[in-house]
């Protein structure tokens, strides 16, 4: 997918907790472990707007 690890150690959850985010590649997303948003990685980029997260099953 093409994201930099060092720029997913410091990447985080956009809302007010802040949680890390851990990389599913398959579904090519970023998912916050807290609140289980996935937010969506388009040409190597993250997206990290709420409003483009799509919630996941807990």
């Amino acid at each position: 997918m093409g994201i930099d690890p060092a720029l997913l150690e410091i990447l985080a959850c956009p809302d007010t907790h802040h949680s890390p985010l851990t990389l599913d590649v398959d579904a090519a997303e970023l998912v916050c472990p807290t609140c289980h948003r996935a937010f969506p990685v388009r040409d190597g980029i993250p997206v990290l707007l709420l409003d483009e997260a799509r919630q996941r099953p807990a």
